[in-house]
């Protein structure tokens, strides 16, 4: 029973009534009908070709990602995965902000029981063979079922997966319009497991044009235009020396037709060093990162600015945010 206190609101005209019931049911029919939103998650693509190198795919493609989106391959470490690398590296928070495609090769321990990219088997890293044509054939899955831009897809990677990168650059040039060696090595180092762990430490020495024939080789007549490719090292990391750094930047510089003298050389957060080399019709077409006292990993600086990213853990090294510095040298971030 009412009190007296309470005032009972007088019931609309049954008109009224009438019409707000259906302005109710059209609400909740819209809201049965229209999908829930979802985040974009890291997914598993399966049948993106015939995987002679038996490589495992994961695509990340954020809802900003339009027809015509950068693609950004991604090649983990050793002992990493493909999870391990999409959370600590970075990369998704600038997928998300400019709508980049990501998709990560996932090596399986059937193939290197380290997880490590074989990088120095000639029948994995020749074109159109073992886990350099399972990547290939990546991006091309990648070109058709998301829309990505062929004229603008890059690769990168740590380590095992940098010196996987180098070999993706040189195989498939035409493919790539920029790399990113983060802790890698040239390409054409090593050709079986000894002469690799000789390249890692204490490096290989070989002139400019050397090297640079190393990635000639693969394509034999192959002029250009070559990929611009960014090389990042840590001084202190004993695993793979930082001598590699120097020899990567002799390779993709003799690639490129110019000297190993900096156009100009600028310091940045993190204790890091970059050194930039002209293209001849204008531009960066080789940029060196060398990070101060950094050991083996991929230079990441957990916070929430636009110049910080990924998360710090092992072989994800608290410096610099390597994966904007990246993605800002190839033209794809602001």
């Amino acid at each position: 029973m009412s009190s007296c206190t309470e005032r009972i609101p007088p019931r609309p005209p049954a008109r009224a009534r009438a019409l707000l019931g259906m302005i109710l049911l059209l609400l909740v029919s819209a809201t049965a009908l229209a999908p829930p939103a979802r985040a974009a998650a890291l997914t598993e693509v399966t049948g993106f070709g015939d995987n002679p190198g038996g490589l495992a795919m994961y695509a990340y493609v954020p809802a900003s990602a339009e027809a015509g989106a950068p693609l950004v391959v991604l090649l983990h470490g050793c002992t990493q995965n493909a999870a391990a690398y999409h959370a600590g590296s970075g990369w998704q928070k600038y997928a998300d902000s400019a709508g980049i495609v990501l998709v990560y090769a996932e090596q399986r321990t059937t193939n290197n029981i380290s997880r490590c990219f074989n990088w120095f088997q000639p029948g994995d890293v020749a074109r159109d063979r073992g886990e350099a044509r399972s990547i290939r054939q990546m991006v091309a899955h990648a070109h058709a079922a998301f829309g990505a831009d062929p004229d603008r897809t890059y690769v990168s990677g740590l380590s095992a997966g940098g010196a996987m990168a180098a070999e993706m650059l040189s195989a498939y040039p035409e493919t790539f319009a920029g790399g990113a060696v983060i802790a890698g090595l040239p390409a054409g180092c090593a050709t079986d497991l000894l002469s690799a762990l000789g390249c890692q430490n204490p490096g290989r020495d070989r002139t400019p044009a050397q090297w640079g024939d190393a990635v000639r080789a693969k394509n034999p007549g192959y002029t250009g235009p070559w990929p611009r490719v960014a090389i990042w090292h840590g001084t202190a990391d004993t695993t793979v020396v930082p001598a590699n750094a120097r020899e990567s930047r002799d390779q993709w510089t003799d690639v490129w037709g110019i000297g190993q003298t900096p156009t100009t050389t600028t310091r940045l957060p993190g204790g890091t060093t970059l050194e930039e080399y002209a293209a001849p019709a204008g531009g960066t077409a080789v940029a060196g990162y060398l990070v101060e006292g950094m050991g083996h990993g991929t230079p990441v600086d957990p916070g929430p600015g636009a110049e910080e990213c990924g998360t710090a853990a092992a072989h994800f090294l608290d410096t610099i945010c390597s994966s904007y510095h990246t993605a800002r040298f190839w033209g794809i971030v602001g």
